[in-house]
């Protein structure tokens, strides 16, 4: 017979740690490299520190139970448990890919900017009390709502199994085109979307905010001052808090930032919990996810599905009601049958594989979470201060306040992606100058006027675009100093940034003296060199070498690294300004723009 083992001693065997000797072995590593704690602190564009070790001791606010007030840890009892709706995003009215899709594990539809003639046809073989739709026609969301709700009332199905939503949003129309709002034409909507009392009206859309280059709690306090003027517009109306509440979802960008994602979502419930409570009915924010489109990249397009599977699961942890994946192609123009399988396979296999759906509040007790919640939860609340301050959303965006926050914002980003603090992988690291072009349809234009619409790889491919059509590729020869194991590093950082404006990088092998590397450079064909190698080699052979590099020709000599006694043109450095650095390269060899 087997011997069952006693209690398990676990970490009770050791001593236990607190905080001051945690800062103390760490305060020892860092003083081995010079570093500062300060270091290991990283700072949101919400201005949060977000501190390297996270305890018990912080005083954080009750967060509840899943499916009671303030909501944070679930709108539902069961939390996460009972997953996610996997809602798929259709731009161009095709019958085809919509049955596709949900005979393969779609449980919902999102239209964006299907015409109203083009819905019964579209919907014509789709279960509606089975599948859901959400429309999302922009400033059309009238004519588009009418022709829905009679789609509706023509199936044999009853009202109450019929549910999705109108996809009114006219202060999401204000924001990304410009247009004034028509509440009149949502206020004429309500009344016709009695006898489907499963379904909504409202979409309060935060996309516009995060697209423009926005940060999460601008994107939070836009969406809750949205929802507070349409409380406002439906309870004017005659209808009781509660009812009007039930009526609005809100829809968020989830980035591959898995843990800011899954803060915001748990923020975005805390703070609309806060709103409903004040009114007099504390309800539960219904949401839906969307993978950021600012995140996604034209180039290396195949990495976008590693950017929304992170995303997709930082949404399900954070308790959204709905999902959708967007296509890795979605930046390049319609997705084809392959990328919107792998987008609704992206959820199936995090639900059914996964099982994230196994577990009721996967973040809860997390401290880091909890305080990232906090922390992001109060700068959004001040913003949206600020914007009712200013009369309300829409008075906010006529007069530039909310155009010019964002716009400062993403200049901040911007330059953080144009030095790699934040890195585009594929894009701005490790670019892949072989890759094949991806070629789609091209996608229905995009409504403008309104807020700006980025994309964080842009600049970067806005090179990459400029050396494709080049009538010569751009091409900086790495003039190797020294025994490989001195200039490989170097090298490889220097080929790494280069290759991100669609640069070619020649390289000589082994070299062993200064006329090696200037008849490796003559026989590379390119007019720019950079220097590569340590510091020892750089003190000795740097400036002949520059020299012997200008005698044969180049036109501009570069260096990876910094030092400041080289007679360089520019210096490759981490944190450099890349973008810059390469701007110069490319107007130095007369790319045209």
């Amino acid at each position: 017979m087997i011997e069952q083992p006693g209690e398990l001693a676990l970490a009770a065997e050791f001593p236990e740690p607190d905080r001051e000797r945690w800062l103390g072995l760490v305060e020892g590593v860092l003083g081995k490299t010079g570093a500062e704690y300060d270091s290991l602190v990283t700072t949101t564009y919400d201005g949060i520190a977000v501190q390297p070790l996270h305890t018990a001791d912080e005083p954080l606010p009750a967060t509840g139970l899943p499916g009671t007030f303030p909501f944070t840890r679930g709108g539902r009892p069961q939390g996460t448990a009972l997953g996610w709706e996997i809602r798929q995003q259709h731009r161009e009215a095709d019958r085809e890919a919509v049955v596709a899709d949900l005979e393969n594990g779609v449980g919902a539809l999102w239209l964006r900017g299907i015409a109203a003639a083009d819905l019964e046809p579209l919907l014509a073989e789709v279960y509606l009390d089975l599948a859901p739709v959400v429309l999302d026609a922009g400033a059309d969301f009238a004519a588009s709502g009418r022709e829905l709700l009679r789609i509706w009332g023509e199936r044999s199905a009853p009202g109450s199994e019929l549910a999705g939503n109108l996809g009114a949003d006219p202060l999401g129309a204000l924001a990304a085109t410009g247009q004034e709002p028509d509440t009149a034409a949502l206020l004429d909507l309500l009344p016709r979307l009695d006898p489907f009392p499963a379904a909504r009206l409202i979409a309060v859309d935060a996309l516009p905010h995060h697209n423009a280059g926005g940060s999460d709690a601008q994107e939070l306090g836009a969406s809750l001052a949205a929802g507070v003027a349409y409380l406002r517009l439906l309870t004017d109306a005659g209808l009781p808090v509660a009812r009007a509440a039930r009526l609005l979802e809100f829809r968020y960008a989830a980035t591959a930032d898995q843990f800011l994602t899954t803060a915001k979502l748990r923020a975005a419930r805390r703070l609309w919990a806060r709103v409903t409570e004040v009114c007099g009915e504390p309800t539960p924010q219904v949401q839906h996810a969307v993978t950021s489109p600012a995140m996604m990249t034209r180039r290396d397009p195949w990495v976008n599905m590693l950017r929304t599977t992170i995303a997709c699961a930082g949404a399900g942890m954070g308790g959204a009601d709905a999902i959708t994946v967007l296509p890795f192609d979605h930046a390049i123009g319609l997705p084809d049958d392959f990328s919107r399988r792998i987008a609704r396979n992206t959820q199936s296999v995090l639900l059914e594989e996964s099982r994230l759906s196994a577990v009721i509040d996967p973040a809860g007790g997390s401290w880091y979470v909890e305080r990232l919640t906090e922390d992001l939860a109060r700068a959004a609340w001040r913003w949206f201060q600020e914007i009712e301050a200013e009369g309300g959303l829409a008075a906010a965006l006529r007069s530039g306040l909310v155009a010019d926050r964002l716009a400062a914002t993403w200049e901040r980003r911007r330059a953080n992606l144009a030095d790699r603090t934040d890195a585009i992988t594929g894009v701005s690291e490790f670019p892949n100058l072989g890759e094949k072009p991806v070629v789609r349809r091209p996608a229905p234009p995009e409504p403008g006027g309104g807020l700006p619409v980025i994309r964080y790889a842009q600049d970067f491919e806005a090179l990459r675009d400029r050396a494709d059509a080049a009538p010569e590729r751009p091409r900086v020869f790495l003039a190797t100093l020294g025994p490989v194991a001195a200039h490989t590093a170097r090298a490889t950082f220097a080929a790494n940034l280069l290759q991100a404006g669609g640069v070619e990088t020649p390289q000589a092998g082994p070299t062993r003296t200064t006329d090696d590397v200037v008849a490796a450079f003559r026989a590379s064909g390119a007019r720019v060199a950079c220097l590569c190698g340590s510091e020892s080699s750089y003190a000795e052979l740097a400036a002949p070498t520059a020299d012997a590099l200008r005698a044969a020709g180049a036109e501009r000599v570069l260096l990876a690294g910094k030092r400041s006694d080289a007679t360089v043109d520019d210096h490759l450095f981490l944190g450099c300004p890349a973008l810059d650095v390469l701007g110069r390269t490319f107007e130095s060899l007369g790319v045209p723009r």
